[in-house]
């Protein structure tokens, strides 16, 4: 029993202090944006590689990103085509988008805040996102894993994405400001 303690004791330190690869089968980076004032559009990014780490106490340290912006999906090809064209991310010369954090906070509730350059269209600002981070915990075939589930807002303008059709109403047929959505694992590196 004792032994067992011990072993359990050291597989969860051993999960602290490390860096961990998000699982892409088991995690999403989504977005949601105003369509014509009256509802959303909901779209997310199929292929993406990330990692993050965490201290000896369990505490997430920092954060990163690459996302492959040919594999958005809002489940519209017409719609993804315009997204991919010039019109928008311009695949053609701009094919990611970067995300590197430069600081965590921990906030009195236990969340974080995860400030961190964004890159996309060759523009960098600094974006904040908000989240937890869960765990650890072994899946069954051994591995340890810690969930993560983050938030975020950015105005899309900021980093050159103009492109917008007035309404007959006079509102704008795709709103300025994104919330950023991502939910996934991580699996400790061995």
């Amino acid at each position: 029993m004792v032994f067992a303690v011990i072993m359990l004791l050291i597989g969860v330190s051993s999960a602290f202090g490390a860096e961990y690869s998000v699982d892409t089968a088991h995690s999403d980076i989504g977005f949601t944006v105003a369509h014509m004032v009256i509802s959303k559009v909901r779209g997310a990014f199929d292929n993406f590689t990330g990692s993050f780490n965490v201290d000896e106490k369990g505490k997430l340290t920092s954060a990163e990103a690459v996302i492959d912006v040919k594999s958005i999906d809002t489940r519209n090809g017409k719609r993804d085509a315009d997204l991919r064209s010039a019109n928008f991310f311009d695949v053609a010369n701009y094919p990611t988008l970067k995300f590197k954090s430069t600081s965590v906070k921990v906030n009195a509730d236990g969340s974080y805040t995860v400030k961190g350059n964004l890159s996309i269209r060759n523009v960098t600002k600094e974006v904040d996102l908000m989240g937890n981070i869960t765990g650890p915990s072994k899946d069954p075939w051994g591995n340890t894993r810690i969930g993560f589930s983050a938030r975020g807002l950015i105005n899309r303008k900021d980093f050159g994405l103009l492109w917008n059709k007035t309404l007959e109403t006079g509102g704008l047929l795709v709103g300025d400001e994104v919330t950023l959505s991502l939910e996934g694992e991580g699996v400790l590196k061995k």
